[in-house]
C-alpha cells in the first residue's frame, strides 16, 4: 500500500470480530460494490485452526478481487495463511522480527495512536504504514487514545510512508479524515452495520473519497 504521491483515499475494511454465518457473503456484497484496499481480518480469542478455517474462505474472496488479506495481531497466523500483510498493535511483536518472519514483500503495518513519536519509530523499524485513532467514539474497542485529524496532516507533509485513519470511521463523519490526508479509512461498524447494508456504505465511501482534491 506504498505510494510516491498524494491520491484519493482508499477504503481498508476491518472485519466484525464474528466473521461466520452469512459474513462471507457480506464480504463479497461489499468488495463488488467498489474498490477497497485491503480487508482485515480480525478475531479475537479463537485457537490458530479454528481462526484459520474462519479465514481461509475470506481470503480466497480477497484474492479473487485483488484486495491484500492483513492479518491482525498474529504473526505466525499471518505466515499460516500466506497472507498479505499483518497488523500490529503496540503490544503485538516488533516489525522488523514480523519482516524476518514473513519476508520482504508483506505488508506491515502499526498502530500508533495518537502519537507522532510511535509512528516515527515504526516507520524507522520498517513499517509500509502507520494507523492513527481512535478519531471517533468506537464500539469495536475500547478507547484509550484519541487522535486529532491534524496529525493526518503533519504526517503527509514530513512522511512519504502511508497513514491509515481508524476509529469510529463513518459515512457521516469521513469527510474530515480524508481532507486531513488519511491515504487510508480503516472502518469497520460504519460498513457492516450500516442501515442500508455494506455494499451501499462502501457506494457512498467511494463516492467520497473520489469527491476529495488529488493533489
Amino acid at each position: 500500500m506504498t505510494q510516491a504521491t498524494r491520491i484519493p483515499s482508499q477504503l481498508y475494511l476491518i472485519s466484525p470480530l464474528d466473521v461466520g454465518g452469512d459474513f462471507p457473503d457480506q464480504l463479497t456484497a461489499a468488495l463488488d460494490a467498489g474498490p477497497v484496499a485491503a480487508f482485515q481480518f480480525r478475531v479475537k480469542g479463537l485457537e490458530q485452526h479454528e481462526a484459520a478455517r474462519l479465514a481461509e474462505p475470506l481470503q480466497a474472496i480477497c484474492a479473487a478481487r485483488g484486495v491484500a488479506l492483513i492479518v491482525n495481531d498474529d504473526i505466525a497466523l499471518a505466515k499460516r495463511l500466506g497472507a498479505d500483510g499483518v497488523h500490529l498493535g503496540q503490544g503485538d511483536g516488533d516489525p522488523k522480527e514480523a519482516r524476518r518472519i514473513l519476508g520482504p514483500d508483506v505488508q506491515i503495518g502499526v498502530t500508533c495512536h495518537a502519537s507522532r513519536h510511535l509512528a516515527m519509530e515504526a516507520g524507522e523499524a520498517g513499517a509500509d504504514y502507520v494507523a492513527f485513532g481512535a478519531f471517533y467514539p468506537t464500539t469495536t474497542k475500547a478507547v484509550e487514545h484519541h487522535a486529532d485529524p491534524e496529525i493526518l496532516t503533519w504526517w503527509q507533509g514530513m512522511f512519504e510512508l502511508p497513514c491509515v485513519a481508524i476509529g469510529g470511521i463513518t459515512v457521516a463523519n469521513a469527510r474530515p479524515l480524508i481532507e486531513a490526508g488519511a491515504d487510508f479509512l480503516a472502518v469497520s461498524g460504519g460498513v457492516w452495520a450500516h442501515p442500508e447494508g455494506a455494499a451501499d456504505a462502501v457506494r457512498t465511501f467511494t463516492a467520497l473519497m473520489n469527491d476529495q482534491p488529488a493533489g
